[in-house]
């Protein structure tokens, strides 16, 4: 009998209250002003994603556009755009460096971006040219206080 095993992530979380609803900012990771969270990864590569609030926004998202692989991006740069039921929102690189992988479940299931933000639903993987930028993102604490300010 075949069994599909998940497999289940603890990660430490911020709970924020803003605009009558809880979002959650995970505490092992750096945040945009425009809601992407950059985990930087033991091998020196960022995974990138959008945050608990972008996909509560959102709602259902129905679709992910994803770079091409090899892409060079410039921190700040729009790499491709999710539509949901509400709106089509760009997301943008939170770093400068080389697309080195996608998340190409995303094609076949958007939802997992609403399902689990900071897990599975990561969007992209960039290969940093300059690692100095991943400190200048917010920390987890001030990204927290941001959103308690919207």
């Amino acid at each position: 009998m075949n069994k599909k095993l998940e497999e289940v992530v603890v990660i430490s979380v911020i709970e924020v209250k803003a605009k009558g609803k809880t979002y959650l900012v995970a505490t092992d990771r750096r945040y945009t002003e425009s809601d992407e969270w950059a985990l930087l990864e033991s091998s020196g590569v960022i995974r990138v994603g959008i945050t608990d609030y972008a996909q509560k926004e959102l709602k259902d998202i129905v679709a992910v556009e994803l770079p091409q692989i090899g892409r060079v991006v410039k921190k700040g740069e729009e790499i491709g755009v999710i539509d949901s039921v509400k709106a089509t929102s760009p997301y943008y690189a939170p770093i400068s460096g080389k697309i080195v992988s996608v998340n190409k479940e995303l094609e076949r299931s958007p939802e997992l971006l609403n399902k689990d933000p900071y897990g599975v639903g990561w969007i992209v993987v960039i290969e940093p040219t300059n690692i100095s930028e991943y400190e200048t993102l917010l920390k987890p604490e001030d990204y927290a206080e941001k959103l308690k300010k919207k």
